[in-house]
């Protein structure tokens, strides 16, 4: 009874700035939880991750017959890989937890028609997080054959494992916060900060990060290789676009059919305090 008396109190789920901090703690907590319990499973799974984030440099020594080597400078850092690499995939099977604890931390601040919105985004967002980085699993041979391609003849690729581990897991984790941000935006929406006139306006620099972040992150032989990674993250923007679009004219129409209610209420009000003055 308490808890029907306070939502009608507090329909929109305000809470004062302490509440937000606190809110924000436990789910930054519970996050967390979800990171290392998945960091455990990439510690079990470490070896055949290895080999699989390997496999691009083995390919180039027995299909090309490149002498392309991976090489552990220091003694500590093979461990050091191996934390990285199963912090990595912790984060990646943990995605579940710390994207629903995102939305969780928003949505009490929505309506509760946007609330059933943003929880059937909260399913979309794995599936696009972890699609954006099995697309960059698939860009990343064709990264490296193209990168080690400026090796000059006669020369060999001895190459940093730490250096090179740092760039496959960046290139997925990019990838997949990449696909993730129209998510986001469309969540900002939903929340009120972000208005879809607003991205709207901001088309042409959102066609051009996205080119440059595409042409940066999985570089190719040709303009192609660019355009098959570029024009999935622009359907996805321009969809969320559309989303914000949407939900800013459902938002202004119920602006205006409150206003007129409020209107209509006081046109009652006015002459029952006319007669009251008589």
């Amino acid at each position: 009874m308490v808890e029907t008396k306070g939502r009608k109190a507090n329909p929109e789920a305000r809470m004062a700035l302490l509440d937000h901090l606190k809110e924000l703690r436990n789910r930054l907590f519970k996050a967390a939880i979800g990171v290392i319990v998945g960091t455990v499973v990439g510690f079990i799974v470490y070896q055949p991750l290895l080999e699989a984030l390997i496999k691009p440099i083995k390919d180039l020594n027995e299909k090309e017959g490149r002498a392309a080597t991976l090489n552990f400078d220091g003694v500590a850092s093979s461990f050091d890989l191996m934390v990285q690499v199963s912090v990595f995939l912790g984060v990646i099977l943990s995605s579940p937890v710390w994207i629903y604890q995102l939305w969780a931390f928003i949505v009490p601040g929505l309506h509760k028609k946007e609330r059933r919105l943003a929880l059937s985004f909260v399913a979309a967002a794995v599936p696009l997080f972890i699609g954006g980085v099995l697309l960059a699993w698939l860009v990343l041979p064709n990264a490296v054959r193209v990168l080690t391609d400026f090796t000059p003849v006669g020369g060999s690729n001895f190459i940093s494992a730490e250096i090179y581990l740092a760039f496959v897991l960046r290139l997925l984790l990019a990838f997949g916060i990449a696909f993730l941000v129209p998510v986001v935006l469309v969540g900002l929406n939903l929340a009120g900060i972000v208005k879809g006139k607003q991205l709207v306006k901001s088309w042409r620099i959102t066609i051009f990060l996205v080119c440059l972040f595409a042409a940066m992150a999985a570089p190719g032989a040709d303009a192609m290789s660019m355009f098959y990674l570029a024009a999935p993250m622009l359907l996805l923007f321009f969809a969320a676009i559309g989303v914000c679009l949407l939900n800013d004219r459902r938002r202004e129409r119920r602006a205006i059919k409150r206003a007129a209610e409020t209107e209509a209420t006081a046109d009652i009000a006015t002459p029952a305090t006319d007669l009251e003055n008589l």
